[in-house]
């Protein structure tokens, strides 16, 4: 059962009552395997990012043991090379449906472990999940460019993409100084990670050009936020360059333009985000606008469009529902999700001085 004390950090006026926290918690919770994958949906595939989303988000619930089975199963089925597949039917380990090996999907680990210790101060966990990350990130580092830039992926056959995505490579920044933050709690320093999450820091903040061009896309505008690259002027300058482009008032936060087109997982982030860089309010604002994606069984659409006043695609996923929870434990004060995404006391790697 989700623990009360832990629930009530999902409680938000307009947005979460305690019966509609429980509810979606017990949405998410009914979609996991009993070897510990979340797919996105019974059905559909599992992908290793969005596995960990709806992980944490169970942990923010208080859901100790089943974000536990998420970690074990990551565990148990990563790759001898430290990665994991991009994607696996219904979750079913041995049913790979795309083996190409997605740099960001296989760093993201490292918050949602980090998270998961935040919340329940297991030392044993963190020791068996410690070669888990290492193993990780050293994957992910043999796919960084000169430039600072991590490389997309490998395919099945081995071929490195070297091009770098913003969103992605945002997102493997805050991975990594979750793996910094490991590394100094076990008293282990790590100083190549630390000049790879300076490097990858700098170029975030200063060279677009090194990333391929998805500026159409929201993620790339709020990641540099969210994944912790950009705080201060530079994150307000920046959301407030793209809030007219990507946000539909009263409907969230666009996915792609000129799409009329609104998702839950990119105004979840976007909420999240904006929390992070100390515009509670504009979050708070963002989440009572989800309030038209939720479904009668407490899970979240995954997109409306609003020209047409249709929900699409028809699907409820966990990772819409955990993007949710977790920006709604994070407004609510819940510890571990503060210390990871407000990232006060992460580790912000060794930032070099020159170009």
């Amino acid at each position: 059962m989700t623990s009360p004390e832990r629930t009530e950090r999902l409680v938000l006026p307009g947005v979460l009552t305690a019966e509609q926290a429980r509810q979606t918690v017990a949405g998410i919770a009914a979609q996991q395997r009993d070897d510990g994958a979340i797919p996105w949906f019974r059905g559909h595939h599992l992908d290793p990012w969005d596995h960990v989303e709806a992980a944490m988000a169970l942990d923010a619930a208080g859901e100790h043991d089943r974000a536990e089975a998420a970690y074990r199963w990551l565990a148990a089925h990563q790759q001898p090379d430290g990665s994991w597949y991009a994607a696996y039917a219904d979750g079913d380990a041995a049913a790979p449906t795309d083996r190409a090996r997605e740099t960001n999907f296989c760093a993201y680990p490292a918050v949602g472990i980090w998270h998961h210790y935040l919340a329940t101060g297991d030392d044993a966990f963190l020791d068996r999940m410690w070669p888990v990350v290492t193993a990780a990130v050293a994957f992910v580092l043999e796919l960084q460019q000169p430039g600072g830039q991590i490389g997309w992926k490998r395919e099945a056959d081995g071929t490195a993409h070297t091009d770098a995505l913003l969103t992605g490579s945002s997102s493997i920044h805050h991975a990594l100084r979750c793996a910094l933050a490991m590394a100094e709690h076990r008293e282990e320093p790590q100083p190549d990670w630390e000049l790879a999450a300076g490097w990858l820091g700098h170029a975030i903040r200063r060279h677009p050009e090194r990333f391929l061009d998805k500026s159409r896309y929201s993620m790339d505008w709020y990641y540099p936020v969210l994944g912790g690259a950009l705080r201060g002027t530079a994150a307000k300058e920046r959301v407030e360059e793209g809030w007219d482009r990507f946000v539909v008032p009263g409907f969230g936060c666009r996915c792609v333009v000129p799409n009329p087109w609104v998702t839950g997982g990119e105004s979840a982030e976007l909420a999240l985000a904006l929390w992070a860089m100390g515009e509670s309010d504009r979050a708070l604002d963002v989440l009572q606008w989800m309030g038209h994606l939720r479904a009668d069984d407490g899970m979240y659409w995954t997109g409306y469009v609003f020209e047409n006043e249709a929900v699409w695609p028809v699907e409820r996923t966990t990772w819409t529902a955990g993007a949710l929870l977790l920006a709604v434990a994070a407004l609510g004060g819940d510890d571990a999700t503060v210390q990871v995404f407000r990232g006060d006391a992460l580790p912000a790697g060794l930032d070099p001085d020159c170009c």
